[in-house]
């Protein structure tokens, strides 16, 4: 349950306190909002179970996971949960057009690449040595690759 806290601080709390109305105004913005918290949510869902299951720990800082997850979404792109939050926050703001909720998205982006940037990724590093040094050459932070990488494989 712990690792639904800060999932539901960024994607829930803060957007209810930026945002004052929520009325939805336009067929278009509730169809593609609504699809892109649902794709947003599904990734999310995906990639905390695999932290909890594959990695043994969750997405919280204070109980990070013990082992390299390289499965699924993440033979794509180093950070898919902040990826898939970040859509949540842009379908919010899509389907309630909101401005307040569309800079937040912005500065939850900025915020975690400078957190796992300067934080996690060393952080990472230290606790899984090479093969976390491995994994980081073939697979990107942000923009996920066409072809999945294999540990091992070229």
């Amino acid at each position: 349950m712990v690792s639904f806290l800060l999932p539901i601080f960024a994607l829930i709390v803060v957007p209810f306190l930026v945002e004052k109305d929520y009325s939805l105004r336009f067929l278009w913005t509730n169809i593609i909002g609504g699809l892109f918290i649902g794709l947003g949510l599904t990734v999310l869902v995906l990639t905390i179970r695999m932290f909890i299951r594959i990695g043994n720990g969750t997405l919280a800082p204070w109980d990070p996971t013990r082992k390299l997850v390289t499965i699924g979404l993440y033979r794509h792109v180093r950070n898919p949960m902040i990826l898939g939050a970040l859509f949540v926050l842009c379908g919010e703001s899509i389907l309630f057009t909101s401005i307040s909720i569309g800079i937040w998205a912005v500065l939850f982006f900025i915020i975690n690449m400078l957190y796992f940037i300067f934080s996690e990724e060393p952080g990472l590093e230290k606790r899984l040595g090479t093969e976390y040094v491995e994994y980081k050459k073939h697979i990107p932070r942000w923009i996920p690759r066409i072809k999945p990488w294999y540990p091992g494989k070229k």
